[in-house]
């Protein structure tokens, strides 16, 4: 900002300190999932199965000068991925929001004890529910009810249908607060980018579907839809795009391909 005008738009910069948060944050879900399996209480887990399009992420890794196989592997995709951070810190946000967007989004479910759930594969876990965050999500609240039961003695304070419910609710109502955060940035993206229509940029495919293909630049850092020259196309695909009209209300940015 400069005073109250947006100037710029940037992603978070991660540090070594940021990452030793993530790093304990996993481990403690993950230690915290498996305590109530142990303790025989039903509680809520965060999965992401394995992708469909595991197919485009091996081919990203062959582009890059690595190697996946043939067939979903988690532990394989985050050594790769520790490995490209390592050697290419600069280009690895773009690979990084590729293999995302390829991963898909994770969901709440329910589990009974006993019962086998899938895992979390972005984050190549078997074991893992939210527990750490319970002042600004609901699932962790309610992960922390169940620990403070099992270590109590007291019988769960959610039936098992509760807890299907709950789960099925908290999925909707993450992906309903993520829509309003991606329209949030998306207007403001095209708040600074609508003076600007007719310059050139260099893009990264971020979104390939029926629905249409779309596109993120960098500078300043927006994505928008490819509404000319989409042809073959994929996600992680570089392309030199131009930009042709703006809607700040509806946070609409519009590219053509530049060829």
């Amino acid at each position: 900002y400069h005073g109250s005008a947006l100037t710029d738009l940037r992603p978070d910069e991660d540090n070594r300190a940021k990452e030793l948060i993530e790093y304990f944050m996993i481990a403690a879900n993950t230690a915290v999932a498996q305590f109530l399996e142990r303790h025989r209480y039903a509680s809520l887990r965060r999965v992401l199965c394995a992708p469909e399009r595991w197919g485009r992420i091996v081919e990203l890794a062959r582009a890059c000068g690595g190697s996946l196989p043939a067939t979903p592997d988690a532990r394989a995709l985050s050594d790769f991925l520790a490995g490209r951070e390592r050697a290419a810190p600069e280009r690895f946000p773009d690979l990084s929001l590729s293999i995302v967007k390829l991963l898909g989004s994770a969901e709440y479910v329910r589990k009974r004890p006993g019962e086998a759930v899938q895992g979390h594969f972005g984050l190549a876990v078997d074991d893992y529910t939210h527990a750490t965050a319970p002042n600004r999500r609901f699932p962790d609240l309610v992960t922390q009810r169940l620990v403070k039961a099992a270590l109590a003695g007291r019988p769960s304070p959610y039936g098992e249908e509760e807890l299907r419910e709950l789960a099925a609710h908290c999925t909707e109502q993450e992906g309903n607060a993520a829509k309003v955060e991606r329209q949030v940035h998306k207007s403001a993206a095209a708040m600074l980018l609508e003076s600007r229509t007719g310059a050139q940029f260099d893009a990264m495919v971020t979104g390939a579907s029926d629905k249409g293909v779309w596109v993120r630049i960098l500078q300043p850092l927006a994505e928008g839809r490819l509404v000319r020259g989409f042809e073959g196309l994929d996600v992680g695909d570089p392309v030199r795009v131009q930009l042709v009209r703006t809607d700040v209300e509806r946070g609409h940015i519009d590219f053509v391909r530049v060829h």
